[in-house]
């Protein structure tokens, strides 16, 4: 051993935290959460599963294996099923957000799991454990440098989910230390995810998700038999953090501190809209500016205070945002939600299509939104939200939100988030008989054999 190497690095850490965490029983509060997360999980697949990116990436792959793509009759390699899994729960940028990263969590750790344990004949109680082991990681991960990776120009959720991810396979398979820290040495020649999707509306970002639940199945298995990783893949001199955040020097004690006592998997974001995090909480400004009785037609101006941190995912070019791409485009550009919300008194599935964009009302008010950057946002503890809208009379009407809808200030009930997978499901094709008996399933899915047949229509 190098001199220069820490006696014990922060993989055997983050090791022997997962080990204590998987040795005892978790709070109940954590079980209902990894519950809402796996129903969430599931109608945002079953929503997607007729898109032409899903279609693509099933095209892809070679059929084969005993892994449920869910929605398709299709079986799968674990690893491909995976990362289809992944990219659909993603796809629409409608599922669970960490304020404080932001990372989408959900949408990488609950397929990389199901799809673990199928291939090994896991149970229930091997899949909750995976799935909160990496769930919490993910979340924690964000503490060791708020905001870096984003401003390096790569997406958190692909490069910190590869090794959540990871942790959660290593976590269902009972991994021992020495077997997870190599797996997530692995993992971070692995991780990967630039954010140029921006520049035109293209369809990576969504395979992110996905491609960091495939890293965790494959990285967990050469760890499983002995493939040697790097120790200080997080703290190295060459390690995840200096190449993906350009710094070494992060708060590690901040990711393990309280580990299994502190539950910050509780604290994530249900999306109420099927959009952009960051355009959340203006979207709540624009529904209800659009009770106070004008039209998009009155407005002569829009201004919205925004984070620095928002500006060159949602704001620039202003130009590009206001007349955006694609649909998909359309998700990362808060000049065309807050018209589209306006417009059409919603945010859902169908605000965003290729009819919309092409909508000249909406895209008429899309042109008058701007932005000003608010010095004290306190961005990324919290996601605000503000809307100015000045009329062509000179009246002004203005709307302020603190913080995120769906996330720990103003949750979702876990009646909301079933009646949210219910119309996702619906979305996709799915009978109401179809999921119903799903979310029966969930209620018990950690508690004996994982069965996962019903998923594959």
């Amino acid at each position: 051993m190098s001199s220069q190497l820490p006696e014990t690095a922060v993989a055997e850490q983050l090791a022997d935290a997962i080990i204590a965490l998987s040795a005892r029983p978790l709070p109940p509060a954590v079980r209902t959460r990894a519950e809402e997360l796996l129903i969430d999980v599931t109608g945002l697949c079953v929503a997607a599963r007729h898109t032409d990116y899903i279609k693509a990436l099933l095209a892809s792959v070679d059929a084969g294996g005993n892994c449920t793509a869910i929605g398709h009759g299709t079986t799968l390699r674990a690893e491909d099923a995976a990362m289809i899994n992944g990219t659909a729960a993603h796809g629409e940028d409608f599922d669970d957000t960490f304020e404080g990263g932001p990372v989408h969590s959900s949408a990488v750790v609950v397929p990389a799991v199901l799809a673990a344990c199928e291939r090994f004949n896991l149970d229930g109680r091997a899949a909750l454990t995976g799935i909160v082991a990496g769930i919490e990681t993910l979340c924690r991960l964000c503490f060791v440098m708020p905001k870096a990776i984003h401003k390096a120009g790569f997406h958190p959720t692909s490069i910190m989910g590869s090794m959540a991810s990871t942790v959660a396979v290593s976590a269902a398979l009972g991994l021992n230390r020495r077997q997870m820290v190599d797996a997530l040495g692995c993992a971070g020649s692995m991780a990967s995810g630039i954010i140029e999707y921006l520049a035109e509306g293209a369809w990576a970002k969504r395979l992110h998700a996905g491609w960091a639940a495939r890293v965790g199945i494959h990285a967990a298995r050469f760890g499983q038999h002995g493939f040697f990783g790097p120790r200080t893949v997080f703290e190295g001199t060459h390690g995840l953090f200096n190449g993906f955040a350009r710094n070494a020097n992060g708060d590690y004690a901040a990711m393990l501190r309280d580990f299994g006592s502190e539950w910050h998997m509780l604290k994530l974001t249900f999306k109420p809209y099927a959009t952009g995090t960051m355009n959340q909480p203006y979207i709540d400004c624009a529904l209800r500016l659009a009770q106070q009785g004008f039209a998009a037609e009155d407005v002569a101006d829009v201004l919205c205070e925004t984070a620095e941190g928002y500006v060159h995912r949602l704001w620039d070019p202003l130009a590009d945002k206001q007349r955006p791409a694609n649909d998909y485009a359309a998700k990362f550009s808060a000049p065309f939600n807050v018209a589209v919300a306006f417009v059409t008194g919603s945010a859902g599935l169908d605000a965003f299509s290729e009819k919309t964009v092409r909508d000249p009302r909406i895209l008429a008010l899309a042109g008058k939104v701007r932005y000003v950057v608010d010095p004290n946002n306190p961005y990324p503890k919290a996601y605000t939200g503000h809307v100015r809208m000045t009329l062509k009379d000179g009246r002004v009407f203005e709307q302020r939100q603190p913080h995120i809808r769906g996330g720990v200030h103003d949750p979702l009930s876990r009646a909301d988030i079933e009646q949210k997978f219910r119309l996702n499901a619906a979305f996709g094709g799915w009978s109401e008989a179809q999921s119903a008996q799903f979310l029966q399933f969930a209620r018990s899915a950690f508690d004996g054999k994982l069965d996962l047949t019903m998923l594959r229509s």
